[in-house]
């Protein structure tokens, strides 16, 4: 500019020119620019160095940021919050919130991210503490700390945050809902939609994501139905990643195999998260080949598998009994993607070579593990012994499982119910009576679960 048009750069045009450099993390075209603001002396301007702090704050230059402010010879609240904020996305919480106490004067938009910096760092209390301390709270000072309990695990103090909220935003309703599907409570995130649209409150695409994962907990395929005639005849989008792994997860989960079919040919790009949606539906829906062939075709596509896809895979194997498929993409993730089985890959490993009568080559998987065994994948094991009336391997892998779980009754009654089924009475009332000296007891029905969980 100065060069091509003889115009000198001042304080007004160096702030917005830094701030294009920050939102790309252009270090060095920043660093220029900084070069140029001290030549044109500009650099002492409160604007431009507030720019140049933020600047080298989200280049993570945290030690530049520090030089240039502590050089600042006039601060404002502006200088004062971006300095913060470099040490929050720095994660030194401890000089965040040091210079946070330090700071002459604060506003909205320092306050909700040092807020939201301390919920980050699983600090609730403390959150919650500054919160009430706040003399003026907006919208994002709600949502901030709605969403921070909601990962915490605490509903009942979202809730209550939520109602206090005079102004609801889309924002805040995401939040709330997605702390629902998080926690497990479908149901709930469906009636808080319930109210969001009493409000006369439009969603936005984010919303019915949410509204989805709810749906897909649910599995309740009239719901499914009108969301997606909802989603069609909206203003949505339905081309976005997001959105159209969501839609296929909501069809897949729902019954509906082929429209999630349709919705996964149709979309422009497929990454893992579409594929593997799509895999887990037709698992669930009893297509374990379907299952096997895409993930094939995934890979060939050249996407990277995760321990999460093969955890999916792996179950589908085992649903459908496809012992050959199991084992090969057991080695595949080892072998091929140097991926550390978990003990989940383990317990579907077990699960599908006990279902297909290989007591011992289960066994032997398990005593192998280089992690520690869980529950898991002995109660998998026992299950096979009992399908498969193994008594001696039964009476070994139950030992075990009363070592993990000494106060699981379900493993006693599995032991029982295999000594049962080899006419071994004596050992029953044995079993029994351990359970009662022990203190276990038996929950109602117990007995008939644990018999027909892998019929």
């Amino acid at each position: 500019m100065k060069r091509g048009l003889d115009v000198v750069p001042d304080k007004y045009t160096f702030p917005s020119v830094i701030k294009a450099c920050s939102n790309v993390s252009a270090l060095e075209e920043g660093r220029v620019l900084h070069g140029v603001t001290v030549r044109c002396g500009t650099d002492g301007d409160v604007f431009v160095g507030s720019s140049l702090v933020d600047f080298y704050g989200k280049c993570g230059q945290i030690g530049c940021a520090r030089k240039v402010f502590d050089g600042m010879l006039v601060r404002n609240e502006v200088s004062w919050t971006a300095m913060m904020v470099g040490y929050l996305s720095f994660g030194d919480m401890a000089a965040a919130k040091s210079l946070f106490d330090e700071m002459p004067k604060r506003n909205t938009a320092t306050w909700n991210p040092m807020i939201k910096g301390l919920v980050r760092s699983g600090d609730l209390n403390c959150a919650r503490n500054l919160f009430d301390e706040m003399p003026v709270r907006n919208e994002v000072s709600f949502t901030t700390l709605i969403d921070g309990y909601a990962k915490g695990g605490d509903m009942a103090a979202a809730r209550s945050l939520f109602d206090q909220l005079t102004h609801k935003d889309l924002f805040s309703w995401s939040a709330l809902m997605s702390g629902y599907v998080q926690n497990g409570k479908p149901c709930e995130a469906v009636k808080a939609f319930s109210e969001m649209q009493d409000s006369n409150l439009k969603p936005d695409e984010f919303i019915m994501v949410n509204l989805m994962s709810a749906c897909s907990q649910l599995g309740c395929s009239e719901l499914a139905k009108w969301i997606d005639s909802y989603m069609k005849n909206g203003s949505f989008d339905l081309r976005r990643a997001h959105v159209a792994a969501a839609l296929v997860d909501i069809n897949a989960k729902c019954g509906n195999m082929d429209r999630a079919s349709s919705l996964f040919e149709e979309m422009p790009e497929r990454d893992l998260i579409s594929y593997c949606s799509t895999i887990q539906g037709l698992c669930i829906h009893g297509f374990g080949s379907q299952a096997v062939h895409l993930f094939d075709t995934m890979i060939n596509e050249g996407i990277r598998p995760d321990d999460v896809a093969f955890t999916v895979i792996l179950s589908a194997c085992t649903h459908a009994g496809l012992v050959d498929d199991g084992c090969r993409f057991f080695e595949l993730m080892i072998n091929s993607y140097s991926i550390n089985p978990t003990p989940d890959h383990y317990a579907c490993m077990v699960n599908l070579l006990g279902k297909s009568g290989k007591l011992e080559s289960a066994y032997e998987l398990i005593r192998s593990m280089p992690v520690e065994s869980h529950a898991g994948a002995w109660g998998a094991l026992l299950e096979a012994c009992r399908v498969n009336c193994d008594v001696d391997l039964g009476e070994v892998v139950a030992s075990r499982l009363f070592e993990l779980e000494p106060h699981n009754a379900g493993n006693y009654v599995l032991l029982s119910n295999i000594y049962a089924e080899a006419d071994r009475w004596s050992n029953v009332f044995n079993v029994r009576d351990k359970m009662s000296k022990s203190g276990v007891r038996k929950v109602p029905g117990c007995t008939y679960v644990e018999s027909t969980m892998a019929a």
